[in-house]
């Protein structure tokens, strides 16, 4: 796990009611249109922008719960967040109890799907309709530390009226968002939160560490599980006596025989038995093998891609769609691989490691990290990309489908995708 800058809402040293005060003067003035006091922070400021675009009224009664008790049920079950359950409780249940606080663990679309702890402050929660089957995002109830998380793709705290709606001005709460580490894809988001007299600095890095905790217990989990499927896989191979892998359903491979070994195959959404084409090894012959595919490469001749589509019109499911003569391939992309490509398409005439780390990160520094991302990229999307200077292929016809923003600019749900 790498080092990550945390950002605490409460500056070091601060008096917590003073710092409350001058936070509900700056909220004052930019919800009058006053010139402020003193300027919010960015991750707050870029949040309170967002919701005066959206109207959204600082004044907003509790929330609602939007989930029946037979869909939150489900949305338990097939969030993917249920295998981390243990790992989370058995981190901050405790402390949350101790330190009156509630834990909330909210799925990827901002559903809170299961809120545990002091249980004063859960009755003090219902009031603010914080409880299990509402949508906590931040269009339904303003700036607050799961629905900006999911936003901003990373940890964030968020203290009194650093809150957009003024009910929730006397809370405190610390959020970071728990991706799936088979594909990336973000889980949901696991939250502390409790009155705003128990702000404490520290409770960011904590939910943040012990949600890194439960990712990595996922990635071992799917490591036993790779090796289940590699122990069927050996024999398999050796019976097909041709070169072929078996991958498991999210593209790890288990087990090669005469092809060059590769960690990972893209795979393409919605895949079914039978022919298709991918970017890694062509035209495919792929049936089902239990936990998994076996795709066996054909030999026919890859015909070179004509078209890519970029979609980031849903930044919770970007979507990477490319076109050959030999068929057509959709791949679901994680947001640190769309907010790359976003920007190589933005950039035809390609972009050094130098000029891709200050777009991506704003810092032109980061050339390692990038360099290893763009070889991941390469690996998975052959004759699409292009090296020195990194780039779409030029004879790709590379169509974006992105929101409204400025040409050449990041939409603000994917702009964070990377960085920290």
């Amino acid at each position: 796990m790498g080092q990550r800058d945390l950002e605490a809402a409460l500056p070091a040293g601060a008096d917590p009611r003073r710092y409350a005060r001058v936070l509900a003067q700056v909220h004052e003035a930019a919800l009058s249109g006053k010139a402020l006091p003193s300027r919010p922070r960015a991750v707050i400021g870029a949040s309170w922008q967002r919701m005066r675009r959206l109207g959204m009224d600082p004044d907003s009664r509790a929330a609602a719960p939007v989930l029946t008790f037979g869909e939150l049920e489900t949305r338990r079950r097939t969030s993917g967040l249920a295998q981390a359950l243990p790992i989370l409780r058995d981190g901050l249940i405790s402390l949350a109890e101790q330190a009156a606080h509630i834990m909330v663990i909210a799925d990827a679309a901002g559903a809170v799907l299961w809120r545990d702890g002091s249980a004063a402050v859960r009755r003090r929660a219902d009031g603010l309709g914080f409880v299990e089957g509402v949508d906590w995002q931040e269009e339904s109830v303003g700036t607050n530390a799961i629905g900006t998380a999911l936003v901003a793709r990373a940890p964030v705290q968020i203290y009194s009226a650093e809150h957009y709606v003024r009910a929730q001005h006397s809370w405190t709460c610390a959020a970071a968002p728990l991706h799936d580490p088979r594909d990336g894809r973000l889980l949901g988001v696991v939250d502390l939160s409790g009155p705003a007299s128990t702000v404490h600095a520290t409770t960011l890095a904590l939910v943040d560490a012990v949600t890194r905790l439960a990712e990595s217990q996922l990635r071992t989990t799917h490591l036993t599980e790779l090796e289940r499927l590699r122990g069927f896989a050996v024999p398999v191979l050796a019976k097909v006596g041709e070169p072929a892998v078996v991958a498991d359903e999210h593209g790890w491979v288990a087990a090669a025989a005469g092809l060059a070994p590769v960690d990972r195959i893209a795979l393409p959404t919605g895949l079914a038995p039978g022919r298709v084409w991918l970017p890694a090894y062509g035209s495919c012959a792929v049936e089902p093998v239990p936990g998994g595919w076996l795709i066996r490469p054909t030999g026919n001749e890859a015909a070179p891609p004509t078209r890519v589509v970029l979609d980031v019109r849903s930044p919770r499911e970007p979507e990477l769609t490319v076109s050959s003569a030999a068929g057509t391939w959709t791949h679901r992309l994680s947001p640190r691989h769309a907010e790359v490509l976003y920007v190589l398409a933005s950039h035809r005439d390609g972009r050094s490691a130098s000029e891709l780390s200050a777009d991506l990160f704003g810092d032109a520094g980061r050339t390692v990290t990038v360099r290893a991302e763009m070889s991941r990229l390469r690996r998975h999307f052959g004759g699409i990309l292009g090296a020195k200077p990194y780039r779409f292929a030029d004879d790709v016809d590379v169509v974006v489908r992105r929101p409204p923003t400025p040409e050449g600019v990041l939409p603000h749900s994917l702009a964070p995708a990377i960085r920290g």
